[in-house]
Parts: structure tokens; sequence; C-alpha cells
């Protein structure tokens, strides 16, 4: 039964550091995820592929607080997995409380689409672009170097002095060097990782050979909703895929504004210049709720209200960037006439799209502990050549409680290392072969001994549980 304990007590171990912090020995898989042959459009530039990582370092980034002035702030705030990426508020708080000018979109499948530039109103000119500008943005995570806020060369020196930052450089780009560039490149790559396939609508087309097919997974309502969404308006559909595509779902590059204008902080002002999109897949969670509110200004609070926009989109001569796919007749205002029986079906349709993995894989988990600390292993070395050959390296009893014996099979120099599971180095001691290392001074837990060959540079990884 103690045995049982203990051999429990190193799987829990295990399964915390994968859920709760970076092992670099053993990286998750961002790199090579599979998706469906169907799925073709992809806005990776060609110099910033996915890495298992790089986005591994973008993970970290992505959650960590430390990346706003007063350390309150991380992307992950105003994006969060458990809503696609998203926010369920209108508008998300910054620093002090402060709002943001516009609804925080969801990043779900934000790869797959072939429009390159980011924000609502295209601001950015690509998802690179867009990940650094809210560490500086004045309202929201603070680095602006403007009114008497610090720039984002601060933030680099700041994260200079974070244990685990220039390690984890040095191990995506080769050096230490911490840079605005590098940061970015890192974010988009994670960001780009977060895909979802796994929805009620890819089990069905992948049953099917054309998206047109009636899908034998869905139910009567569900493909006349699909129907109605693939349709143009003079087919009886209501044209959806005209800028929303399927089956990315994503927004087609060359839209202008969909007839929702209103300004999200002040809704008396008109904000013409919102004309990109979130992917449509992922606008409920799996228990069918809604993913937080639509559109640019967080207006619309359920689907319905949205197929009823774009049913009959206001009249407004003010809006002169209307899409004319939207636009009806001179420019003003369409009026499809769907009856509530149409819109139903496409609502149902549009639920399909939702996955169930984005909301709870690890991969795209926050890696930091409820405290707000990270645990990062460190990578060993590979032991490579003729020591391969030798009888391995006695490590025991493990775990233990106040002694190791450590036997080597080879006399030489060998610098013994033990350091906890945050990189902090606290038991250093020669030997040759055998030696009896005293450890019951160190921290309890799990700790990582290495041994290394001061000759040949070859070194070993071991992990040690340490028992009270």
């Amino acid at each position: 039964m103690k045995r049982l304990n203990l051999i429990s007590l190193i799987v829990l171990a295990a399964a915390f550091l994968m859920a709760m912090g970076i092992d670099l020995n053993n990286l998750l898989n961002y790199a090579n995820q599979t998706k469906p042959v169907y799925i073709t459009r992809d806005n990776t530039p060609p110099g910033n592929t996915i890495t298992n990582a790089g986005a591994t370092l973008g993970r970290v980034l992505f959650y960590d607080k430390a990346l706003s002035l007063n350390g309150t702030i991380a992307c992950a705030s105003c994006h969060q997995q458990a809503f696609a990426f998203g926010d369920t508020a209108r508008l998300s708080k910054g620093l002090t409380g402060g709002l943001t000018g516009r609804h925080s979109m969801r990043l779900v499948n934000a790869r797959f689409g072939a429009e390159l530039k980011f924000f609502w109103d295209e601001r950015a000119a690509s998802l690179e672009d867009q990940t650094s500008r809210p560490i500086q943005d004045l309202v929201e995570m603070g680095f602006s170097g403007t009114s008497g806020q610090p720039g984002i060369d601060s933030l680099i020196r700041r994260m200079e002095k974070i244990d685990y930052y220039p390690r984890l450089f040095h191990f995506v780009f080769g050096d230490s060097m911490i840079s605005e560039a590098r940061i970015q490149r890192a974010l988009g790559q994670f960001i780009r990782s977060m895909q979802s396939f796994d929805s009620k609508f890819d089990a069905g087309r992948a049953q099917v050979t054309n998206i047109n097919d009636p899908f034998p997974n869905y139910t009567a309502q569900e493909n006349q909703g699909k129907n109605i969404f693939l349709a143009p308006p003079n087919a009886g559909g209501m044209g959806c895929q005209g800028c929303h595509r399927a089956p990315e779902f994503d927004i087609d590059p060359a839209t202008l504004n969909n007839g929702v204008i209103a300004d999200a902080q002040s809704p008396a002002t008109l904000d013409l210049t919102n004309t990109r999109s979130p992917s449509l897949r992922d606008l409920v969670n799996p228990q069918g709720m809604l993913n937080g509110p639509m559109m640019h200004n967080g207006n619309f609070t359920s689907i319905r209200q949205v197929l009823n926009h774009y049913n009959q989109i206001p009249v407004n001569p003010a809006n002169t960037a209307l899409d004319p796919r939207v636009g009806g007749p001179n420019g003003m205002g369409q009026n499809l006439g769907r009856t509530p029986q149409e819109l139903d079906a496409v609502e149902a349709f549009l639920r399909t799209l939702s996955g169930v993995a984005i909301y709870s894989d690890v991969r795209w988990s926050d890696p930091f502990d409820s405290n707000g600390n990270l645990t990062v292993l460190p990578l060993p070395p590979t032991a490579v050549g003729e020591m391969l050959t030798q009888p391995s390296l006695g490590i025991y009893p493990n775990p233990a409680k106040d002694y190791i014996q450590l036997s080597i099979p080879v006399t030489s120099d060998y610098e013994v290392s033990i350091f906890t599971t945050e990189g902090k180095q606290v038991f250093s001691q020669w030997v040759t072969t055998h030696a009896q290392l005293n450890i019951s001074p160190l921290p309890t837990g799990l700790l990582l001994l290495t041994v290394q060959d001061k000759t040949n540079g070859y070194k070993w990884v071991f992990r040690v549980m340490h028992q009270e």
C-alpha cells in the first residue's frame, strides 16, 4: 500500500506539471495537430510557422500578468479559454478598471482564414503585429510609453529579471535575448495553434462529398439552416456564405461594414471602420451557452438578434461604408423576409459549429498556479557517444527521505546538482563514481538531479521525489 501511494504521488506530480507548468523535456503538440482535409485557408506567414517550442513560450506570455504594468492583466484576462478565447463582458476591463474600446474578439481558429489583418478595424497588418498592441495600450496593459507610463523597453527589462524568461527565450531562439519581435512571434504561434475542428458540423462534413449534401448526423432543421446559410438571398437563403465562408467560416477580406455602426463606448457616435469578424465557429460552448456578446460593440446578446439584424438591415444614410452584399437596393439596407422558422433553422445550424476540446485542452490552459507561479522543468542535454553503451547510472532510493545513493559505472569527475522545479539550484557536489548525497535540508517534493561528466560534457537529468 505504501508503494502504491508513492507511485500515485509521482503520477499526480507529473500530471500537475503538465497542467500547471511547462516541461521542456515533454513539449505538448502544437506543430503537428491534425485538421480536416477540407480546411485549406491559413494565414500563417512563411517566417513564423508553429513550433512546439515557440507556442510553448507563447502560452506562457499569453497567461503572464507580469506583462501588464501593474501585474493584474494578461492576454488571457480578455481572451479566456472557457469562452473560446473571448470575453463574456461587453467591454473588457483594463489596468485600473478602464474599458477596452471594442469587444474582445474570440481568437479560436484565428489562423484559418484568408484575412491577414487583425482587430475589428484591421489596423494591425498581421497577427504578430496585433499581439503586442494590447501590451502597449494605455488602458489595457499599460506599457504605452505615453501619459507618463513606461514603454515596452521597460517591460523587456522586467522580463529579463524574471527567471523563466531568459531560459525560455534561449530554448526557443538559441539565445536569451528578449525583444518585441520575439514576443510577437511566440504569441502568434500560440494563438494560431488554437484550433477547433471537433464539432457536429465537422462530423457531418466528413460523411459527405459536398457541403451542400444533407449531413447524415444533422436534424432536418439543422440541414435546412445549413442550406439557408449557404444560399444567396435570391435563392431563398440569407447569403451568409458570401462573407462568412464555409467551411472555415472566416471573414472575406473584402468586406465592408455590416450595418452595426454604433461606437462601443459612445453609442451616439458612428463607428464605420469595423470590417473584420472572428470565425463563426464556437459561438456557443458545449453546454449551448453563448461565448459572450457579438459584434464590435457587444450589443447583440443572442444569435437571434444577429439574425434579425441581417434579415432586415436598418436604413442609415450616414453609413457610407455598408457592404453591398447586405446593402439592399441603393445601399440602404437589405430586407430578406426570412420567416421565424427559417431563422430558427439558421440558429440551429450555427450551433453545430462549436467544438469541445478547445475549452479544456491543456495545450491552451493556464500554466501558472493559483499563486501566479510558473514551474519550468529544464531541458536535459542528450547523452550521446560511447557512454550510452555503459551500464546506466544508479540512483536509489527514489523516492528518498534523507539520503540518495549515487552509483556511476565509469570513473571520472562528475558535478551533481539538484534543482527545484522552479529552476533554483539547491545542491551541488563533485563526485567520482559512488557517493551518498544528503538531501535532508532540501525542499520536499519533486526535485531535478543532474549529473554532468566534466571530461566530455555528457549530462543526465533525473526526477527525484524527496519525501518529508
